[in-house]
């Protein structure tokens, strides 16, 4: 998809978008990444929080960690 292209979807979902919440959110987060550091959010953890976060991406490469999708999705159906 082109830039354009994507430009042009973004546009079509927001104008669909009833919610003022949600488009305000959706407004913070762009305007957040917009004028976001990079990796401003992962320094602005405590150190703990960065090491709970790192060993949880880590533990993300082992497939035994994994929960097949169908799983979860019947799990937390109620929620969804």
């Amino acid at each position: 998809m082109t830039v354009t292209e994507l430009r042009s979807n973004l546009h079509h979902l927001i104008d669909k978008i009833k919610s003022e919440e949600l488009l305000e959110a959706i407004h913070d987060l762009l305007k957040q990444k917009e004028e976001g550091e990079e990796g401003a959010l992962f320094n602005s953890l405590t150190e703990v929080e960065k090491k709970e976060l790192l060993d949880a991406e880590e533990g993300s490469h082992n497939d035994s960690n994994m929960i097949d999708n169908e799983v979860v999705m019947k799990k937390y159906k109620k929620w969804l």
